[in-house]
């Protein structure tokens, strides 16, 4: 991973070295001459390309009640546990929501909803969260320290904390006890330069549908197409946090 040059400072930077300066003073010095705050300053990896913005459509019409498909394929990607405890971390999970007004219920799949002003970059005391050029938002367990300010800001409650030992990890996709991680878009494949998440292909294997994944940024990508097919929206709109999934059939 390269590093920034040390006098560029983004206004995400500022807001961050300021709320440092305010808790910690000058800095922790964690080796000769490395503080905290040079640890923050670690570059989203070259492969990430900022013409290009990863996206999901999720058609609610399409998801199956009872279907856990694209969260077996998350686990099973990711090196999640197959059996969910109190305690373990879930990327994507299914949730039951009901219209008041009309009694209607549908099963919904949720995650980190890769924002384009997402604020559990905002309160990373370290940089740990970032968003990368392509706007997938990820936690880099190097400079992680566990404070778990990014699962309090997250409106989604789609962050996890790492509680237990880290069992039977897959090679593609480093994880550790006492760090927070959440849905990457399954980042370690989109680097490779394929172009499908583990979810939306086991949603399309299984004959549902329900998950359509691209470039938001390609006008003739499919989901792009689609989008303008249909009328989508966003969950929890009125924070204006752009997020890059979008729900459709709500």
């Amino acid at each position: 991973m390269s590093c920034q040059d040390p006098s560029a400072k983004t206004p995400t930077d500022l807001k961050r070295r300021g709320f440092l300066a305010a808790a910690l003073g000058s800095g922790v010095l964690l080796a000769p001459g490395i503080t905290l705050f040079e640890v923050a300053r670690a570059a989203a990896p070259t492969s990430a390309n900022e013409a290009v913005r990863w996206g999901m459509l999720i058609d609610t019409t399409k998801c199956a009640d009872g279907c856990n498909d694209c969260v077996t394929a998350c686990q099973q990607e990711n090196g999640l546990p197959a059996v969910a405890t109190a305690t373990s971390a879930q990327w994507i999970r299914k949730i039951e929501i009901k219209d008041v007004s009309t009694g209607r219920q549908q099963s919904v799949p949720v995650m980190c909803q890769h924002c384009a002003e997402p604020p559990c970059v905002d309160v990373c005391p370290t940089g740990a969260s970032f968003k990368r050029a392509d706007g997938i938002v990820l936690v880099d367990r190097h400079a992680c320290i566990g404070c778990r300010y990014c699962m309090m800001a997250c409106p989604y409650k789609a962050r996890s904390f790492v509680h237990e030992p880290t069992m039977g990890q897959s090679p593609d996709v480093p994880r550790g006890q006492g760090c927070v991680e959440s849905c990457t878009l399954c980042v370690h494949r989109l680097d490779r330069g394929e172009t499908m998440t583990a979810c939306a292909e086991a949603c399309t294997k299984a004959g549902h549908g329900a998950i359509v994944f691209g470039n938001l940024n390609d006008p003739d990508s499919a989901i792009s197409r689609r989008i303008r097919e249909v009328s989508s929206v966003a969950l929890r709109a009125d924070l204006r946090l752009d997020p890059g999934v979008r729900y459709t059939g709500l």
